[in-house]
């Protein structure tokens, strides 16, 4: 027993001659690592079960890098010296990946003001698509891709409007849109049972709209004057014609083909059951049932040309238009908004609170 105490209290003291000619942030080092150790056991409930979290396991790593490998393997500790040295690989690859992160260059995220905007818009407008709302967004001088809207609408599990490309003819007219007037008749029910047919005519090059009268019995004489007016219009507008396209309707006469003929325009009749040929007429007046009467009592006939005009006013100088870049036919796209953290938009209702223009306060 004697002889026992005598080695221990040799050992001891070597230890201490040891420790006297070690550099001090060695010993600084080894002290805090054994007493983070004892913390730990201690901390383990039950001690059989140590589990070292993430600070501990940063700060075993870093303590380790400034003790020498030989002193490093010759500690007890409740790791091995492999462990530690994958702690301390890891924090390093962590350091890079966050700054790597940081300085990656890409598309900025969508301004959160321009998000719950074009959310608005889709709750407001339920028969709006993903490029109708791209159009209203242009029309407010906000530029962001018709791909962003779509993406904010899918995310918020709101399915976008699926885009349907124009078949040829639909190409071939925008190419020689300049000078070509299409006009086309479409009915509408009033309350009273009454079927009334309206006349309406588009520009193919401005894609202008004028909605030239509706009539119970739409006679000869009252279709060709609705012609002879359209002209004078057009005179007044300064606007040429080359080509006048309609259907065979046989409310088109050719004593009213005569009146376009007179001014120098040829007239061009679409085949028969071909809508296609005249596809830009006729999806204005899909869009007219739509976002119009179908949302709407006509009481009478002139209830019907009074929503009709606030519509034909509405398309003319508000609704976008994706072959104008988004622009109305008589408004043109306005300056691009500098602050989104700032900007406000007003809701302005027409028709009776049935179509819905957005505009910037100011």
């Amino acid at each position: 027993m004697g002889l026992k105490l005598v080695f221990l209290i040799v050992f001891r003291a070597a230890s201490v001659l040891g420790l006297s000619r070690r550099e001090s942030w060695w010993k600084d080092a080894e002290i805090l690592m054994l007493r983070h150790q004892l913390a730990v056991a201690q901390r383990a409930r039950p001690a059989a079960h140590l589990r070292l979290t993430w600070p501990d396991r940063a700060w075993l790593a870093l303590l380790a890098v400034t003790l020498p490998t030989e002193r490093l393997a010759a500690m007890r500790l409740i790791v091995t010296p492999g462990t530690i040295l994958r702690w301390h690989r890891d924090i390093v690859r962590r350091r890079w990946a966050r700054l790597s992160r940081r300085s990656r260059s890409g598309r900025p995220a969508t301004h959160r003001n321009v998000r719950s905007l074009v959310l608005r818009l889709a709750r407001e407008n339920e028969s709006w698509g993903y490029r109708r709302i791209h159009g209203e967004l242009a029309g407010l001088g906000i530029a962001v891709a018709p791909s962003t809207v779509w993406q904010i609408l899918k995310d918020a599990g709101i399915s976008p409007a699926p885009r349907r490309d124009g078949p040829g003819w639909a190409e071939f007219l925008r190419s020689q849109a300049q000078g070509i007037l299409a006009l086309d008749f479409f009915t509408a029910d009033l309350l009273n049972g009454t079927k009334v047919y309206v006349l309406a005519v588009i520009e193919h090059g401005t894609r202008r709209v004028r909605v030239l009268g509706a009539a119970e019995h739409p006679v000869q004489s009252w279709v060709v004057q609705q012609a002879r007016n359209l002209l004078m219009d057009l005179d007044d507008a300064a606007v040429s014609v080359k080509f006048v396209l309609h259907d065979r309707d046989a409310s088109f006469t050719a004593a009213f083909d005569a009146v376009f003929q007179a001014a120098g325009a040829r007239v061009v009749r679409s085949a028969i059951h071909a809508p296609r040929m005249n596809s830009i007429m006729e999806r204005w007046i899909g869009s007219c049932r739509r976002e119009l009467l179908d949302r709407t009592l006509i009481w009478n006939q002139r209830h019907l040309m009074t929503v009709l005009r606030e519509y034909e006013d509405f398309c003319n100088t508000h609704r976008p238009h994706r072959t104008l870049n988004q622009a109305a036919p008589l408004r043109p796209l306005p300056g691009r908004v500098s602050d989104l953290d700032q900007f406000r938009v007003q809701r302005r209702d027409r028709a009776g609170g049935v179509i819905h223009e957005y505009r910037l306060v100011a």
